[in-house]
């Protein structure tokens, strides 16, 4: 196991981004674009209100998936590495749970080999092409976050097992999987620039230090 999070405290933070999250929902939502509401590829919401909760993967480490080209070069590999893949969202439970979940997961000894991210609402057609082709017969949700060795899901946690989860809880059922699957090993440097991008996002610290 890695580096102890002090899951108490980070939860005194997220409590805090998420009461900031709330504030701006309901701007999020009158600003959803007309052609959003009539089911067209554009945006469903403004770049600008978008851009903080992509940053928050991003400035991690995360790479930005924005084509269905980009989502085919990233997952369809066969050399046995592993790939987490976070379908990004505006909603409620990524800001509270998902995104500072997977973020903690990152402080574990052994880590996958790349992280990247698509953000549902935004850009359209990479999310269509990561559910058909990589989430074939799954019911689409968001957020998710899904662990890819080969080409194939080897974990999977969607929405209704993200939801009622605390941050920690969600680390910890990533862990699991890292565990098992994963042959990286996380740096200290690594380890010191997520915990500097944890504190700046948050508010506290996730080591408890």
């Amino acid at each position: 196991m890695g580096q102890k999070y002090d899951e108490r405290s980070s939860s005194v933070g997220i409590r805090i981004y998420v009461k900031k999250f709330n504030q701006i929902k309901y701007k999020i939502m009158a600003q959803i674009s007309l052609n959003a509401l009539m089911g067209t590829v554009s945006p469903s919401y403004p770049e600008d209100m978008a851009t903080p909760f992509r940053e928050e993967l991003t400035q991690a480490g995360f790479e930005q998936l924005t084509t269905a080209e980009e989502v085919e070069q990233a997952l369809n590999k066969k050399d046995g590495k592993i790939v987490l893949a976070m379908l990004n969202s505006v909603c409620g439970c990524a800001a509270r749970a998902a995104r500072p979940g997977v973020l903690l997961s990152l402080f574990n000894d052994v880590v996958p080999d790349s992280l990247v991210t698509i953000f549902a609402g935004m850009e359209k057609e990479a999310v269509a092409y990561f559910r058909q082709n990589f989430l074939p017969g799954i019911t689409p949700s968001s957020p998710n976050i899904a662990v890819f060795k080969d080409g194939e899901i080897i974990a999977l946690l969607q929405r209704p097992q993200i939801e009622g989860k605390s941050a920690g809880e969600i680390a910890d059922e990533l862990i699991k999987t890292f565990n098992k699957e994963c042959n990286k090993k996380n740096t200290s440097k690594a380890i010191s620039e997520m915990r500097s991008h944890f504190i700046a996002r948050f508010q506290v610290d996730p080591l408890g230090a």
